[in-house]
């Protein structure tokens, strides 16, 4: 059981919380053969999942190397991950020959991917979510795979449907969407090809202070600033949940990939939570733009809470975090989600 503190203060006791493994992560790790191999680490869940997979190790005692592997433009989250124990490795995953140059490794978990930034380089978002998909499942063909996927791969469904399934038709909009079926479908084909376990994780809106659709909302009502809600309805996961839930998944994958949405299991008004934001800020009514569309994109996370169980972070308790960071002044990454675009321009 992890304890979950009425206040987070820090990005100490942030990043701490977000990585503190459960004993059912220990377990999934210990019933493992191999090292895990992280490729993607530096964005921004990759540090925290990494850390988790380390002090599950550790707690368990088991005989198994974490190893990171990114660009690091940022020194100092490479000097941070070493200080965490994590093996690092710096390299362009998109160069040529990069793979052929780093370790083998039983277990793998594939991070990287491209999203903002996608108007205007779409080739380049098509050379980062798929190419680079088809040469890690070629490189990893001997190992367990997890990939990191987005539930943008699905349409915008009714928004008393409860989310798309993992059953439900990919309808995916825009071309970072098109890129992210077009990973899955990579996956799946090396997947079938060569016999390779892989699962694959749709994941919609990871909560972290420094970042996410909660904070985007907090922000916005904290500084008078109205808010879109043509997109009204969303879904989140505290993003210490879902680390947990991909180290878990290395125990899950399965030739065809099995597909698990990430996501909480609540179907979330905008409206709703701009308002209670406006409450625990301490703030004027919030003001809004345009009008709850009957359609959002969202998922159904029943499979996942079916294999993990419930997520352990309450929505209720994520907005009194998030609300107390901002107040606070707690630092922010400054990449703001964009959940309100229904065009799929990113």
């Amino acid at each position: 059981m992890i304890h979950l503190p009425e206040v987070i203060e820090s990005e100490e006791q942030l990043d701490a919380l977000l990585s503190e493994p459960t004993d059912a992560v220990v377990g999934a790790l210990a019933g493992l053969d191999g090292d895990l191999l992280i490729l993607g680490v530096g964005g921004k869940m990759g540090p925290t999942l990494a850390r988790l997979a380390r002090r599950a190790v550790e707690r368990g005692t088991l005989h198994k190397r974490v190893i990171g592997v990114s660009r690091f433009s940022s020194a100092a989250l490479e000097q941070q991950l070493r200080e965490w124990g994590i093996e690092t490795i710096a390299c362009d995953l998109l160069a040529e020959g990069a793979l052929d140059t780093l370790p083998d490794a039983a277990n793998v978990i594939f991070m990287a991917g491209r999203k903002f930034g996608t108007s205007g380089a779409e080739a380049l978002t098509w050379a980062t979510n798929t190419y680079l998909p088809a040469l890690v499942a070629q490189r990893y063909r001997r190992s367990r795979l997890v990939v990191l996927s987005s539930g943008n791969v699905y349409p915008l469904v009714p928004v008393t449907s409860g989310g798309a399934g993992e059953r439900q038709a990919p309808g995916p909009i825009g071309e970072y969407a098109q890129a992210c079926l077009g990973r899955e479908r990579l996956f799946e084909y090396f997947s079938n090809r060569y016999d390779t376990p892989v699962a694959i994780i749709r994941l919609n809106y990871a909560i972290d202070l420094r970042y996410g659709v909660l904070l985007d909302i907090a922000t916005r009502v904290w500084q008078g600033e109205a808010i879109d809600v043509t997109m009204g309805n969303v879904n989140v996961i505290w993003q210490g949940d879902a680390n947990r839930i991909i180290v878990q998944s290395l125990g899950h994958c399965a030739t065809p990939p099995h597909v698990i949405n990430v996501t909480g299991p609540e179907t979330i008004s905008v409206r709703q939570v701009a308002h209670r934001f406006a409450e625990l800020l301490d703030r004027p009514a919030p003001s809004f733009s345009g009008e709850e569309a009957s359609s959002a994109l969202l998922s159904n996370a029943q499979h996942a809470c079916d294999l993990f169980g419930y997520p352990s972070v309450s929505l209720e308790r994520m907005l009194r975090w998030v609300a107390r960071w901002v107040m606070q002044g707690g630092m922010v990454l400054g990449k703001p989600t964009h959940f309100d675009v229904r065009d799929g321009g990113f």
